[in-house]
């Protein structure tokens, strides 16, 4: 991963009209806290000195997500080819979390963006040895041009929100 690689990641992110903000661990809980719009709900984030503003309600239940309007979740890791986060499908809930709510912010360690997307499937090969193999590829805010003109928010979050650890 290279400076340029996160920097290709943020213009496709640009490009899709999605935010994104560059901070160290230690500041990773303000700028959550600044990215998402109350009620929230999120699940932990594997990432040391970060944690989940206290604003943020953790084990959401199903009236939670009706609820929220931010989810959080960790991506395990980005693709800056086309602005995606691949989030895990894990018990604690990540998928819904970062579905359901109208926003979702998206934090990921900036070592884990990758420069394209076969890259990111050598990240999932070892993944998949271990029986983690359910996984979410999220690029953008939802869209659909189905029936006509670009429609956005039809489906998954309206706005993303994307935070790279600059030093994880």
């Amino acid at each position: 991963m290279t400076t340029d690689t996160v920097g290709r990641f943020e213009r496709e992110l640009e490009a899709l009209e999605v935010g994104f903000t560059r901070v160290r661990a230690a500041d990773a809980s303000d700028a959550i806290e600044t990215a998402l719009e109350e009620p929230a709900v999120g699940v932990s984030l594997p990432f040391d000195g970060v944690s989940l503003p206290d604003s943020v309600r953790r084990a959401p239940t199903a009236g939670d997500l009706v609820d929220a309007r931010t989810g959080v979740t960790p991506a395990t890791f980005a693709i800056a080819e086309y602005g995606s986060v691949a989030i895990e499908s894990r018990a604690a809930g990540d998928e819904p979390v970062s579905l359901y709510p109208e926003r979702h912010v998206a934090v990921v360690a900036e070592s884990d963006v990758v420069p394209d997307l076969s890259a990111g499937f050598d990240r999932l090969v070892p993944a998949f040895e271990d029986g983690e193999d359910s996984l979410v590829f999220a690029t953008g805010r939802s869209a659909t041009a189905d029936m006509g003109g670009l429609v956005h928010g039809v489906h998954g979050p309206g706005e993303v929100h994307v935070i790279v650890l600059e030093d994880r």
